[in-house]
């Protein structure tokens, strides 16, 4: 699914139309960006918590030349599902 497919739908279900919901899902998805650019957690009850985590410098191994390579600390952006979320997909793919 993409952008514009959820836009479409989301468009249908509330009447609005295409390019206001566009506008609505891009700052959405802009404030979610640029919340988690500034540290901030971000928590949406029943789908998850965004947040940024610190990965520490680890060894990796290049598999084309078996090479060992140092791969930097690095920060990330993370969704952690809520338990709801997490119930929910596991009950529709458990049928």
């Amino acid at each position: 699914m993409t952008k514009a497919d959820i836009v479409e739908i989301i468009s249908a279900n509330t009447g609005i139309t295409k390019i206001e919901t566009e506008a609505v899902v891009n700052g959405f998805l802009d404030t979610v960006i640029e919340s988690l650019k500034n540290g901030e957690k971000i928590e949406l009850r029943g789908f998850g918590t965004f947040k940024v985590v610190k990965r520490a410098q680890r060894i990796a191994r290049n598999p084309k030349t078996n090479q060992e390579v140092t791969v930097p600390e690095q920060h990330v952006p993370v969704l952690k599902v809520s338990k709801e979320f997490k119930q929910g997909v596991n009950e529709k793919w458990s049928k």
